[in-house]
């Protein structure tokens, strides 16, 4: 993926995106991308609903936590009483096996914290991978040697191992979320790196910068002046592209019980205790598991989106809904 970002500017071109006129060409091109506009109304429905979860819940009058027990047959081992899982006005979507929590309200409390985790990791591991980038560019060849050789030992690592090893170290009363958030962000920072590290290369060639650094500006005033500005698509590209493997990561970790914790809900923590429910209650799986699905497939369009609107002349690797020819035409 990294590579074919960093493949995506041709040398010797100038990536900065202009002010008023820059965006209003950014947004006449992701117009033409019908697949990219339905997956920005979802995240922005979803966004939406995990800011106002707590007035969601409070309209139904439940809450993510309380337990009810004379909602589930003990006889049956937990099994929600009435049909669709206990579905009733009070119960939206029915109510979690053994425990009668709601799943309405777990779902959506839910979705707050899995994309909070998400985007906050993200902007950790752009605000690392920038900073390394652009001190790797601009710095002489032993800061460039070496943060290169920390930028590769980093992407060497295991993701998966590496956040296991630290969050299973930390003391469990630090939030759970905001730690999972900062293990990812931490480990996960040099692919940004890399590719703002090949950008900002090609950029201290181009004869404005190179004009900046002759009259004397010192590195940080160049990065800030003349880099960054440019910098900006193709940072904002791969943001949109981490969002999503943020979210899976989150949840892979949750699934593995060393994510977010009961009784905080999240998608990956609702799956753990799913899975042998699938027959006798469906719908505590299905709706964590297709909530998943849809928000990841729906970041994953938007990015690309935001990736061929930013640089058109990469072409959209979708081919649904991309609007190529109105897109040629513009």
């Amino acid at each position: 993926m990294s590579e074919a970002i960093v493949a995506s500017q041709a040398p010797g071109t100038d990536p900065s995106v202009p002010g008023a006129s820059g965006a209003r060409q950014f947004w006449r091109r992701l117009r033409t991308q019908r697949a990219a506009l339905v997956a920005a109304a979802f995240v922005a429905l979803l966004v939406l609903i995990a800011l106002t979860a707590p007035l969601l819940t409070a309209a139904e009058g439940q809450d993510p936590t309380t337990y009810h027990p004379a909602l589930v047959d003990s006889a049956r081992g937990g099994v929600p009483i009435g049909p669709f899982g206990g579905v009733s006005g009070s119960h939206w979507l029915g109510v979690e096996p053994q425990t009668g929590r709601d799943l309405f309200a777990r779902l959506v409390h839910g979705a707050r914290v899995s994309l909070g985790v998400a985007f906050a990791a993200t902007l950790v591991q752009v605000l690392i991978g920038v900073v390394v980038g652009v001190a790797a560019a601009l710095g002489n060849r032993w800061v460039d040697q070496v943060l290169s050789r920390v930028t590769d030992i980093i992407i060497a690592m295991p993701l998966m191992i590496m956040a296991l090893a630290l969050l299973a170290i930390v003391p469990s009363g630090f939030p759970r979320p905001v730690l999972v958030a900062l293990v990812i962000g931490l480990v996960a920072w040099g692919s940004t790196a890399k590719i703002v590290r090949a950008h900002a290369l090609t950029l201290k060639e181009l004869d404005h910068v190179a004009a900046a650094r002759l009259s004397g500006w010192g590195p940080w005033r160049v990065a800030r002046r003349e880099l960054l500005p440019a910098l900006a698509a193709p940072v904002i590209t791969y943001a949109a592209l981490l969002v999503p493997l943020n979210i899976t990561v989150e949840a892979a970790l949750s699934f593995l019980g060393v994510g977010v914790r009961p009784p905080t809900p999240s998608w990956g923590q609702m799956l753990t205790a799913a899975d042998v429910w699938y027959q006798a209650a469906p719908q505590y799986l299905l709706l964590p598991a297709g909530s998943l699905f849809l928000t990841v497939l729906a970041l994953t369009v938007l990015g690309d989106g935001v990736r061929t609107a930013l640089d058109p002349r990469a072409a959209s690797r979708l081919r649904v809904g991309t609007g190529r020819k109105r897109e040629a035409r513009a």
